[in-house]
């Protein structure tokens, strides 16, 4: 499925909810947010079909997120129903990992092939004050669980803050050296309640090759991060830039949201909603279509300063 700049949009990223149960301070307010009614939300079987329409268009890779994705029953029927699918061949999930050590079992089963655990800090105190109130023993447990069950590389995704969490890189890289474990250092971004921080906690992922020069590049095909290794090193060292050094020109992907739309770029207002056309297998094909071949060419971070979207990150998904 290629846009009109040649690229190859393979990449389904699906939105399941925008609910959550931490309230994480870069990504959602405070006293939390004003919920969509039910019948706003596409239920699973209409997500089914609008992974069925993109698989017939050339989609291979599926992520479910949210929100937090596993909060919501039944999401291990989904993954079933997508593997499932023959063009699909791989299934991931995002999620901040507080439920995760006791589904993990049953989405493995399912079908789920990897996860993508949220994960700011090593320190309990410090974790409750981003999160504002989680249990980081919980997530501990799910990264354990995750790694006996084989699903690896296990790949943290870690918000990169001044002043917040950059006195604990040297700590994230050291789970590194022993188990298959991915570290994913994310710039902030300007979006949603990360506006709220940008100036006084953003910062380049190159700053981390600068105070550990002794990571060494490694082929990988992420689309998104440059990989690193420490040496000896089993896992390795993601340095993903939206920001500084944006990756649009190698995007390979589109995103659903839970209210049914399509957003061919993530910092885009641009959405195409898709509900008119759940009953229509061949108009909903068309519509996805045309939506991926319009895909923007480029967001506007760097000089804007801003993300165009009016959403907030958890309504579009990880």
């Amino acid at each position: 499925m290629l846009d009109k700049k040649g690229r190859n949009i393979d990449y389904l990223r699906v939105s399941l909810t925008d609910r959550c149960n931490l309230r994480c301070i870069y990504c959602m307010p405070e006293d939390g947010i004003d919920k969509i009614c039910h019948e706003e939300i596409l239920r699973f079987e209409e997500v089914e079909k609008v992974i069925t329409a993109c698989a017939a268009l050339g989609v291979k890779k599926v992520r479910f997120t949210g929100g937090e994705p596993l909060v919501l029953k039944g999401l291990d029927k989904l993954i079933k129903h997508t593997a499932s699918m023959p063009d699909i061949n791989d299934i991931s999930l995002t999620t901040n990992g507080m439920l995760l050590a006791d589904m993990a079992d049953d989405l493995k089963k399912a079908g789920l092939k990897r996860v993508n655990i949220s994960l700011d800090t090593l320190q309990s105190d410090k974790f409750k004050k981003i999160t504002r109130h989680g249990d980081i023993n919980k997530v501990f447990s799910a990264i354990e669980k995750c790694l006996s069950l084989d699903m690896v590389p296990v790949k943290l995704n870690v918000v990169l803050m001044k002043n917040v969490n950059d006195d604990e890189i040297g700590d994230f890289i050291k789970l590194t050296m022993d188990s298959p474990i991915q570290v994913r250092f994310i710039e902030l971004m300007p979006i949603g309640e990360g506006q709220k921080y940008f100036d006084k906690c953003s910062m380049k992922v190159e700053e981390i090759i600068e105070r550990f020069p002794e990571l060494v590049p490694i082929q990988d095909d992420s689309r998104v991060a440059s990989v690193y290794k420490m040496p000896g090193a089993i896992g390795s060292i993601g340095l993903i830039s939206p920001v500084s050094c944006k990756f649009c020109s190698d995007c390979n992907r589109i995103r659903l949201t839970s209210t049914g739309t399509i957003k061919p770029c993530l910092h885009s207002a641009e959405e195409i909603n898709l509900k008119p056309y759940l009953n229509d297998e061949q108009k909903l094909i068309d519509v996805i279509k045309n939506a991926v071949y319009n895909k923007p060419e480029e967001h506007h971070l760097e000089t804007e300063g801003k993300s165009d979207t009016d959403r907030m990150m958890f309504q579009i998904g990880g």
